[in-house]
């Protein structure tokens, strides 16, 4: 309602120049007007007579005004204060948003450049496929968090736009260049037809942004409920001093943080479905879009700031368990060492598909038998041409994980 305030104010200190000289609100008027006030309870109170919260508030605005309250609201519609009155909302809410989002894309760049040379395995389909290491699985996210916060910046920025054109947006009762002043003292820019509302599918787009950026956030959430499992144990949450797992089993330690970002990206993405389902309205305006709004941009813009502070801790308190990534490494027993080998037997002379069956067979015994698969291959005339040696190292895999993590430092 304060908002709703200014845009009033703002309204009133331009008519003189949309009525002419002499007309309009007198200075001593703008002075009662600026001086106006109104509470919640008062407007709630009025609205039960109104059943209409945009007449009640300015009634109760204007009778503490006194005479030159009458000037409060000349020459507007409802939605031209609300929709207005939004859009400074909304940049307010993007001051908050997008600072937490670039903070996540920093503490994400830090700890990549921390684990740049951390070996990890690398997993497809959730099994082990080649060795990786663990900065470049940040640097991954950092990135796409650095997109978020990008499209979320644009898409606050297309939001914030107002509309000060009267019933359906003609400007019957006021001018263009009315609304153009209003709009610059308010340091908005204007919606170019507005039709009485601005057009939802800007908000459609901020919702869908909101929804990406949860959806980075659940991305990241679930690879560390992944590995914080028990059978991997690689990464695990912060767990405070005095904090419990279980009511039940003292020995747990749960993901928790992890599980309410994959729980709560759910409700950004329902919501975003009902921005897009709020593009549609009948005519130059309805107002099916208003109580849904009242709804999903308080919850959506809220639940993103809260979920980025979560993921902003999580990342800066997340334990990386060294020993056990290298420890994991050998669950195959060197059989995430088969495209080494089997490029090596196509140098060798071998076509590809024999060369592929050979160490098809050997890492499946590698696994099953829990004999290396240098060590089968050492035994296997098949493969007696090969330099083990030079196939089973792991800095084939991590010669250039520095040059990858590097790359962020275009967005650090």
């Amino acid at each position: 309602m304060e908002t709703w305030r200014r845009v009033e104010i703002a309204a009133c200190e331009e008519l003189p120049g949309l009525l002419g000289e002499g007309n309009g609100p007198t200075p001593t008027d703008l002075e009662a007007i600026r001086k106006a006030t109104f509470t919640v309870q008062e407007v709630n109170e009025r609205e039960q007579t109104t059943d209409h919260d945009m007449a009640a508030f300015v009634d109760v605005l204007a009778g503490s005004a006194g005479e030159a309250g009458r000037w409060i609201h000349f020459g507007l519609t409802s939605s031209d204060v609300l929709d207005t009155a939004l859009a400074l909302q909304l940049r307010a809410v993007g001051e908050v948003i997008v600072p937490g989002a670039r903070e996540l894309a920093d503490v994400l760049v830090r700890r990549a450049r921390e684990h740049a040379d951390t070996l990890c395995v690398g997993r497809t389909h959730g099994v082990h496929a080649e060795p990786t290491t663990f900065g470049v699985k940040l640097a991954g996210f950092a990135f796409e968090a650095n997109r978020n916060a990008l499209r979320l910046e644009r898409a606050f920025a297309q939001v914030v736009v107002g509309a000060i054109s009267g019933a359906v947006g003609t400007y019957a009762a006021t001018s263009p260049e009315f609304e153009a002043r209003v709009l610059e003292r308010l340091d908005i820019r204007r919606e170019d037809v507005s039709t009485q509302v601005v057009a939802r599918d800007r908000h459609a787009e901020l919702l869908s942004a909101i929804a990406l950026a949860g959806a980075g956030l659940e991305r990241f959430a679930t690879e560390i409920r992944q590995l914080q499992r028990t059978e991997v144990r690689e990464v695990q949450e912060p767990f405070r001093a005095g904090q419990k797992g279980s009511s039940a089993m003292p020995h747990k330690r749960n993901p928790i943080r992890s599980e309410q970002i994959s729980g709560l990206a759910r409700v950004l993405r329902g919501n975003a479905q009902a921005a897009l389902e709020n593009v549609a309205l009948w005519h130059e305006r309805d107002i099916s879009h208003s109580s849904v709004e009242r709804v999903i941009l308080p919850d959506s813009t809220i639940l993103l700031d809260y979920l980025q502070h979560r993921a902003i801790a999580l990342v800066e308190g997340m334990e990386v368990n060294v020993q056990r990534m290298r420890e994991n490494l050998e669950l195959t027993h060197g059989a995430l060492f088969s495209q080494r080998v089997l490029l090596a037997l196509v140098e060798d002379g071998s076509t590809r598909d024999d060369a592929y069956r050979i160490v098809q067979e050997l890492a499946q015994r590698a696994w099953d038998e829990g004999t290396p698969l240098r060590e089968l291959l050492a035994q296997d005339d098949r493969a007696a041409g090969l330099d083990l040696e030079e196939i089973f190292t792991y800095d084939h895999y991590t010669r250039y994980a520095e040059e990858i993590v590097r790359r962020l430092d275009a967005i650090a």
